[in-house]
């Protein structure tokens, strides 16, 4: 990997286990669990000049990253419960990019923080019900026509949370 890949992708990119345990799903979920608490100690005493650092040259500002988050996690909780609700129902995706530079990526970062920590206590209430019935259920991702399970869903928001909590870290220290 390039440098530039290195700061996109500081943890690797996504790859899905072949086996996958109970033990893998709960550590999965504990890492959705502990994320809000883990980017508020990263992020609560930084002033609004370095909640605009980025981690990459063309990056996102620590704030974006922040507020993408939430974006992000508020569509899997709704994929969650569609896929919970209805026949493998295909899912609307979003553009990321372009909902990161609307304004509310700059909204009160103490209350996008409290907005962060509420939505994932009810997430992860919500991911600690499946069964493993539920947790087989799909949605359909229509950009590749995938057939996304809500247990793969939970390892790709564990991966999304420790992605973007390095991407807050290498923010801070690189200062782009």
């Amino acid at each position: 990997m390039n440098t530039i890949e290195q700061l996109k992708y500081p943890i690797g990119k996504l790859s899905f286990p072949k086996i996958v345990s109970e033990k893998n799903i709960e550590a999965w979920i504990n890492h959705i669990e502990n994320f809000p608490s883990q980017v508020i100690k990263e992020v609560e005493n930084l002033n609004l000049n370095e909640l605009a650092y980025k981690y990459r040259p063309e990056g996102w500002t620590i704030h974006q990253v922040v507020t993408h988050c939430i974006d992000s996690h508020m569509n899997s909780i709704i994929r969650f419960k569609l896929a919970l609700t209805e026949d493998s129902p295909t899912i609307r995706p979003y553009e990321e990019a372009e909902w990161a530079k609307l304004a509310d990526a700059n909204y009160d970062i103490n209350e996008a923080l409290l907005l962060l920590k509420y939505l994932h206590k009810r997430w992860v209430f919500l991911l600690k019900q499946l069964t493993p019935k539920e947790l087989s259920l799909p949605f359909i991702h229509p950009s590749e026509n995938e057939k996304i399970s809500l247990k793969e869903n939970i390892y790709i928001y564990s991966w999304h949370c420790n992605h973007h909590l390095q991407h807050i870290i290498n923010a801070k220290k690189f200062k782009f």
